[in-house]
């Protein structure tokens, strides 16, 4: 008889969902038992006649779900209940219930879109976002509403909003099963971890005091590899004789993770894990959880093409489902490293994986499905820039042609179980790249060693290379995965009768990750792709001129180089000769101030050979001039200036004439000034342009009719005097000696609007007297006082008492006989 789990109550109105809608998403906390109970009630109610299919996030996850479901059952694996996962099948004939990792169902669905023979699948933990199940779920959801109707689809999450869900899968019923089977204390710290403590070494602290107030299993998680290995260390001699210590991460051997969900034989096992620990197994003898408040997920660069592994803060989702692993079996204790003030400041959810990660292998399958994505049913539809970068990747891999569809080759591609990038290198290098193919596809086996790739490949080709002499640090495990994984792939692609070197083989696979060594005494490479990056100071690799970076450390400004492996310049032409070409390239070298024109071989951003273009035609020139204008601004003489604010003043009062303002003319200057900067090639020589003639073509003739009428340049007195008209400041402004204005009764206007001049009236000493907007005003008021002063100053001129009828003048009045 099967033990009561909380998931059994939930499963009758399930069963009744599915029979009336076919489709439903299912709501269930940790340790409610959804991962083993759901697959068995769809088969004993008879649901579908077809073999269901459920999706599990982790190879772990998905055979220790088997074998659980086939230990119920009484049977073995691959009777009823069977797994398939990357590089390992039990099932059978008989095979009812087949729990699969994410990537297998798209590999079913892309090589029979009607899923023949298959009847239902469900999306375990879908709460984890993965990109394989959000792709899985939209292809599926297509099958069903195109080809199959009748297949049966449930989505099963922990933490997720089901609303989202259920609404994009036609309003799917939602069924909602209890909570946990056994109560769970949380304790927060009293106060935040001091910052002068090592991550570690507080980890082991909360450890061992977890250790001494508990019975039973404690479960420790944690981000990495790297920080179960040095919290193992910091724990020896801390914890009582009876426990034992034991890791539990994806890259280990399978022996090796079942003993650490095996319960203890004797005593008590503290089990230090990263994710793969948080969902869908039942480490049973477990009582306690540690949760150190730390995630490591995998982000992308579109601009840079890089993805590396950021460690973050965990959010209250991922929390709860840790809480929840202690709580599986018996009542638990969860200790979280942060205290209860801080939580608040903890994100809901983490970032869907379709957000953040390289989307070069769905790029390849939703190409693969004649789809550019917007027709499916994303829940987070895919970024458009990382897309938009993942198949210019597949263009240049020759998996797309230029119109984005797939080719003969990204089929192949699709068909391999490798990132695209690796899957070109294979099969275009044939078996003998498979060893490389599976080290590029692992983590570093040499860890602390220099590098270059060489140094790695030996180490797995050679049978003894992880033992104790070896001059660096193996991984055993890690060699032995590679190993085994290189017989795997080497048996999917036929042999070639081209060899390959190892670095040829490593620029098949990273193209745009081609360095070539910048001048200067720093290990500074520019990338192919057109990035830089640099070799760690010292490293033997950093002194070659070209190489190929296969690791990056995903820096956006300067990635550091963590694998890589040199090449030589002839390798590049045999391998990429119809990607070489001459360019010639004419620009403004901010540096050195003046327009240069080469001649340049590249191949992507490197540059491999450069030549002085000395007939570079003079278009070119003057666009690089303009180049060069555009970083040190617009020269503007004391005639362009005045223009300009003629032009402005009429625009002011709205006139339609063009934007002269330095935005609007830079804006449009291929159209106006182009062709006055052939032959300029200095800075000294831009700064000198005089604008003014190519304002006056940028106005047009009716601009220039329309200016000198409303706006002209000059006024001219009454005795044709032509003065320049100020129109720079606040007002347009004239300057001009008062007794020539005699006579004059209207005062002088410019503008559509009749804007009046600001007249400055000057004395027969060129010496500001009055400034007035309003002529007739001044004579009839303010001139009597002025002539008044002015007569005794400047006796031998003409101060009518009427200037509204005297004759205007520049002489002294003329001498007596």
């Amino acid at each position: 008889m099967r033990d009561r789990l909380p998931i059994d109550a939930a499963l009758p109105g399930l069963v009744t969902a599915l029979g009336a809608e076919g489709r439903a998403v299912l709501m269930a906390p940790p340790g409610a038992g959804k991962t083993t109970r759901v697959p068995l009630a769809l088969l004993e109610a008879g649901l579908t006649a077809g073999r269901i299919v459920m999706l599990e996030p982790r190879r772990l996850a998905a055979r220790a779900a088997a074998e659980r479901m086939a230990e119920t059952l009484g049977e073995r694996v691959g009777e009823t209940v069977g797994y398939r996962i990357r590089g390992e099948a039990k099932i059978s004939a008989k095979t009812r219930i087949e729990v699969v990792t994410e990537g297998i169902l798209t590999r079913m669905i892309q090589s029979d879109p009607e899923l023949a023979g298959i009847g239902a699948v469900i999306f375990d933990e879908f709460h984890e976002r993965s990109l394989n199940a959000d792709l899985g779920l939209a292809l599926t959801w297509e099958v069903r509403g195109a080809l199959r109707p009748d297949l049966i689809l449930v989505v099963m999450s922990a933490t997720l909003d089901a609303g989202p869900v259920a609404a994009l899968l036609d309003d799917a019923p939602t069924v909602t099963s209890e909570g946990r089977a056994f109560p769970v204390e949380t304790r927060w710290l009293a106060r935040p971890v001091d910052k002068s403590m090592r991550f570690e070494a507080a980890v082991a602290g909360l450890v061992t005091e977890a250790a001494a107030e508990t019975s039973g299993g404690i479960l420790v998680f944690l981000p990495g590899e790297g920080e179960i290995r040095r919290v193992e260390a910091a724990l020896a001699g801390r914890l009582s004789g009876d426990c034992v210590v034991r890791p539990l991460f994806g890259a280990m051997e399978f022996a090796a993770q079942r003993a650490a969900i095996a319960p203890a034989a004797t005593g008590r096992k503290v089990v230090l894990a990263t994710a793969i620990a948080e969902t869908s197994l039942t480490i049973e003898d477990v009582r306690a959880v540690v949760d150190a408040g730390r995630a490591r997920r995998a982000r992308f660069d579109p601009g840079s093409g890089m993805s590396r592994l950021v460690t973050e803060r965990v959010t209250r989702a991922e929390a709860e489902q840790r809480r929840g692993r202690a709580g599986r079996v018996a009542e638990g204790t969860c200790y979280r490293m942060w205290t209860r003030g801080e939580e608040g400041g903890l994100a809901a959810f983490p970032p869907a994986e379709i957000e953040a990660a390289d989307l070069s292998a769905l790029a390849l399958e939703l190409a693969l499905w004649g789809s550019d994505g917007a027709d499916l049913a994303f829940l987070t539809p895919p970024p458009a820039p990382a897309l938009a970068e993942a198949r210019a990747l597949l263009t240049a891999l020759g998996a797309l042609d230029d119109a984005g569809r797939i080719t003969a080759h990204g089929r192949a591609l699709a068909a391999l179980p490798l990132h695209p990038r690796l899957g070109h290198m294979l099969i275009t290098a044939g078996p003998e790249a498979a060893v490389l193919a599976a080290l590029l596809a692992e983590r570093d086996p040499l860890r602390g060693a220099p590098a270059d790739l060489a140094l790695r490949l030996a180490a797995i080709r050679d049978p003894k290379g992880y033992e104790a002499d070896h001059p660096h640090r193996v991984d055993r495990g890690t060699v032995e995965r590679i190993r085994a994984e290189a017989k795997r792939l080497a048996r999917m692609v036929a042999p070639i009768a081209e060899g390959f070197s190892l670095a040829e083989m490593a620029a098949l696979a990273y193209p745009d990750r081609i360095g070539l060594r910048r001048t200067g005494d720093r290990p500074r490479y520019v990338l192919s792709g057109g990035k830089g990056a640099i070799a760690t100071e010292g490293d033997p690799l950093g002194a070659e001129r070209l190489l190929v970076a296969t690791d990056l450390d995903g820096d956006p400004r300067e990635a550091r180089i963590r694998q890589g492996i040199a090449i030589r310049e002839a390798a590049l032409r045999r391998l990429f000769a119809e990607r070489i070409g001459w360019h010639d390239v004419c620009e403004w070298s901010r540096r050195e101030g003046r327009v240069t024109a080469r001649r340049q071989e590249r191949i992507g951003a490197l540059v491999l050979d450069d030549r002085h273009w000395p007939d570079a035609p003079a278009e070119a020139t003057a666009r690089a001039a303009l180049d060069g204008l555009r970083q040190i601004g617009l020269p503007w003489s004391e005639p362009a200036r005045r223009f300009r604010a003629r032009v402005e003043l009429l625009r002011r009062e709205g006139a339609d004439l063009p934007d002269f303002s330095d935005a609007g003319l830079l804006d449009r200057a291929e159209d106006w000034l182009l062709s006055h900067l052939k032959g300029k090639r200095t800075e000294g020589e831009l700064r000198n342009l005089d604008l003014t003639e190519p304002l006056r073509h940028a106005l047009g003739w009716e601009g220039l009719q329309l200016l000198d009428r409303l706006a002209p340049a000059q006024f001219e007195t009454p005795l044709g005097r032509q003065v320049p008209i100020d129109y720079e400041g606040d007002h347009p402004s004239i300057s001009v000696r008062l007794q020539e204005l005699f006579g004059v009764t209207r005062h002088p206007t410019v503008g559509p609007k009749r804007l009046p001049l600001r007249i400055t009236l000057l004395s027969p000493a060129q010496r500001p007297v009055q400034t007035t907007l309003d002529l007739p005003g001044f004579w009839a008021s303010s001139y009597a006082d002025v002539r008044k002063d002015m007569r005794g100053q400047y006796p031998k001129h003409p101060w009518p008492e009427d200037p509204t009828e005297a004759e205007p003048t520049l002489r002294a009045k003329p001498r007596r006989g």
